[in-house]
């Protein structure tokens, strides 16, 4: 072993941990890594930051382009309406039917914009029927993961891997070269759900309403301010009620009328405050701080709703500004013009005290309390995603034609050869911009930008990889201990390895890592490379056993009230049922 390998190697074994730790964000790991492959001497600038000019880097942010443009023209609308219609008849129809709209959309569009617009849907159809959410959420983050191995553009993993392919002199990966394989999996998938998964399911007890949902029984009530309180004739956010109190004020009742509950409205003695607090510490406090009681029933859902305000859940994306933030660095009711986050679900607890102080995860479930105005605001932030109603923003439905026939044009431009991905989702998106289809500056906003440069990051880290001859020695070792036992049996590691490893890590991380020794491997074996690349591909994206395996398994995480259990005991079957037909379906349609 060499100095640069022991360098290489030892440099990814810090990246690895920070990907399994999540000390760091993703993106700021892959930068990291990167940039001590450029200081230790390991790569030049050029090749450190040839990650950011890499065709499959450009493609993706193209792709996150037009998936956004046909999301917005509304084009996708009807879809909500169908599955609606089809999941109020049958809980199986229903279950086929997310799954099955999942994949075929997930095929060629971003799997989280496909899982953000139904996900609202698919909830509605949950309460209106007394069907558990769970039992609908996690079949369809796995039908975005199914039906996105089944397309070049199906996953930014496939766009990746076919980007490394070419680097390394291979032929890239064409627009339909995965579906015929692809298929097999989404049906083998969608099978293993209704026959097996389905009944693997948590069959958790659906909440009459939000409060008891989020166990909200001991934190609404409502109080009134006495003549003796010094809160009266104070600004709310100077009141001791505040300053003193972990409490949040909702609305104000002043006379039978109605305020808005603003950091500068003005306490008065009478006032009635429907507020989020500890009940049991403010009946200890109630008399010394001149408030009361109005009543010692707990506040339901309904209270709220037949006033002004509403209570609405909203989930933290993925890519979120708002991830490792709280909401007091966000100022978040400022700058939701007075909306109130009153609990927050984060994982497998619910959170009512010191919100202001927590540091926000891709996933939370925020409990939010608003009006109508302040909703619409919620609505149109792409920090987040309402989630609790499935009335959408207004579209431009003149768009849609343009849209997805230039969404088309990408497609056909590069399944014929007529041009390189690259160059038709490049020429896509300009066309969209000159159409109007898309504004610049949400042309801007659609690009997942932690995504982008995570890619360039992790690029560099098969390029070190490559140079430096440690994917020889990986692949070497590999090849000794298996290679023995046939191409089947060292394609079924590759398999193994990396869906163990996304399930922990990156799936573009841990793609990013074994293409390159994958490719080192075949062509020692003296076998094809593709069957190889193929396994790593699919295996990267169809990460089942764990919520941090893939995006749209966090996203889902709150909201189908979901434990690290659960995605476990659903999941691991199916990975392991995938590896083992692996070795036969990819070598079929991709042989040795």
């Amino acid at each position: 072993m060499t100095y640069e390998i022991g360098v290489v190697l030892s440099v990814i074994a810090v990246a690895v941990v920070l990907f399994v730790s999540e000390k760091l964000s993703i993106d700021t790991t892959a930068i990291l890594v990167m940039s001590l492959f450029m200081v230790l001497g390991i790569l030049t600038p050029a090749e450190g930051l040839a990650g950011f000019s890499n065709p499959a880097t450009i493609t993706v942010a193209c792709m996150f382009v037009i998936s956004t443009a046909i999301f917005k023209s509304g084009a996708l609308s009807s879809v909500g309406v169908l599955l609606t219609r089809v999941g109020r008849r049958n809980y199986l129809l229903c279950l086929l039917a997310v799954m099955l709209v999942a994949g075929l959309l997930s095929a060629f569009i971003n799997d989280t914009a496909v899982v953000a617009l139904l996900m609202p849907v698919v909830i509605q159809v949950a309460r209106d029927t007394r069907i558990s959410p769970a039992k609908l959420l996690m079949p369809l983050s796995f039908g975005a993961l199914l039906g996105g191995v089944c397309t070049l553009i199906g996953t930014s993993t496939n766009i990746l891997v076919s980007g490394i392919a070419e680097a390394q002199g291979e032929a890239p990966i064409g627009m339909f070269e995965l579906t015929a394989a692809g298929v097999w999996f989404l049906i083998i998938g969608v099978l293993y759900m209704l026959l097996a998964g389905r009944f693997l399911l948590p069959s958790r007890k659906l909440a009459d309403d939000l409060t008891d949902d989020f166990n909200m029984g001991d934190y609404l009530t409502e109080i009134v301010i006495q003549p003796e309180s010094p809160s009266a004739g104070m600004p709310l956010s100077s009141s001791s009620l505040v300053q003193n109190l972990d409490i949040d004020v909702l609305q104000i009742t002043r006379d039978k009328y109605l305020l808005n509950a603003t950091p500068y409205t003005m306490l008065r003695v009478g006032d009635v405050l429907k507020v989020r607090c500890d009940v049991e510490k403010l009946k200890k406090m109630k008399e010394e701080k001149g408030i009361k009681l109005k009543s010692e029933r707990k506040l339901k859902e309904e209270d709220l709703n037949n006033t002004s305000t509403k209570l609405y859940e909203a989930i933290v994306t993925p890519n979120s500004y708002m991830v490792d933030k709280s909401l007091k660095q966000l100022d978040f009711r400022a700058h939701n013009h007075g909306a109130t986050v009153v609990a927050i679900r984060h994982r497998d607890e619910i959170l009512h005290e010191k919100l202001t102080h927590t540091r926000l995860s891709a996933g939370d479930v925020l409990l939010i309390a608003a009006d109508k105005d302040q909703a619409l605001n919620l609505r149109n932030n792409e920090d987040i995603l309402l989630i609790s109603e499935t009335e959408r923003s207004q579209y431009d439905y003149s768009k849609i034609i343009p849209v997805l026939l230039i969404g088309a044009g990408v497609v056909f431009t590069a399944a014929t050869g007529l041009a390189h991905i690259v160059l038709s989702a490049l020429v896509g998106v300009v066309l969209l911009v000159l159409t109007k289809c898309i504004r610049l500056d949400e042309l801007y906003k659609a690009i997942e930008w932690k995504v982008i440069f995570m890619l360039a990051g992790v690029l560099s880290m098969g390029t070190a990889l490559e140079k430096t001859g440690a994917a020889g020695l990986l692949s070497g070792f590999l090849v000794d201990s298996i290679g023995s036992y046939g191409p089947h049996a060292l394609l079924s590691a590759f398999f193994f390895i990396t869906f163990m490893s996304t399930n922990f890590m990156s799936n573009n991380a841990t793609a990013a890592l074994l293409a390159p020794i994958a490719i080192v491997a075949a062509k020692e074996m003296g076998v094809s490379v593709r069957p190889f690349l193929v396994a790593v591909t699919f295996a990267a994206s169809l990460s089942f056993m764990t919520p941090m395996g893939y995006q749209t398994n966090t996203m889902i995480y709150g909201p189908g009230n979901y434990k690290f259990v659960d995605y476990l005991r659903v999941g691991t079957p199916l990975n392991i049922l995938f590896w083992l037909l692996a070795s036969l379906i990819i070598p079929f349609f991709f042989p040795f």
